[in-house]
C-alpha cells in the first residue's frame, strides 16, 4: 500500500454502508407493502365467502370479521388499524333471488421503522370482496 492510499478504505467503507442500509431497508419496506397488498385482498374474498354462507346481515357480519382477524394474525400482518365492512342486505332477499355479499377490508400498514428517507409513516391497503349468495338456500 503507498503512503498516498492510507485510509481509502475506511472511506469507501464509510461510503458503502449507508448505501447498503438504504437498499436493505427498500427490501424490507417493499416485502412489507406487498405482504400487505396480498394479505389485505385474500382476506377480502375470503371474508365474502365466509359471509355469504350465512343466513342473515348480522351473523355474515360476525363471521366475515371473525375470519378478518384470524387471517391478520396467522398472516404476520401488523394493521396499525383494521376495518372489516360488510354489505349482506343480500342474504334478506326472497329465496330464488340472485344477490352478492360485498366486503371491504382495509388495513394502516406501519412503515415507520423502516429507514428509507421521504417513505410515509403508515400505508393504507384496501380491497374488496364479493361472493355470490346460493340464491336457493334458504334464509331469515
Amino acid at each position: 500500500m503507498t503512503r498516498d492510499q492510507r485510509g481509502s478504505a475506511a472511506i469507501e467503507f464509510t461510503l458503502l454502508v449507508p448505501v447498503l442500509v438504504l437498499l436493505f431497508s427498500l427490501l424490507v419496506g417493499g416485502g412489507r407493502v406487498w405482504l400487505a397488498r396480498n394479505s389485505v385482498e385474500a382476506m377480502a374474498g375470503a371474508a365474502a365467502r365466509a359471509a355469504s354462507f350465512e343466513r342473515d346481515p348480522g351473523a355474515a357480519d360476525a363471521a366475515a370479521r371473525r375470519l378478518v382477524s384470524a387471517q391478520a394474525s396467522v398472516s404476520g400482518l401488523r394493521c396499525v388499524q383494521l376495518i372489516v365492512e360488510v354489505d349482506a342486505a343480500a342474504l334478506q332477499l326472497p329465496a330464488g333471488t340472485p344477490g352478492s355479499v360485498l366486503t371491504h377490508v382495509t388495513c394502516s400498514v406501519p412503515l415507520a421503522d423502516i429507514l428509507v428517507p421521504g417513505w410515509p409513516g403508515e400505508l393504507t391497503v384496501t380491497a374488496a370482496g364479493s361472493a355470490v349468495v346460493d340464491r336457493y338456500r334458504g334464509r331469515k
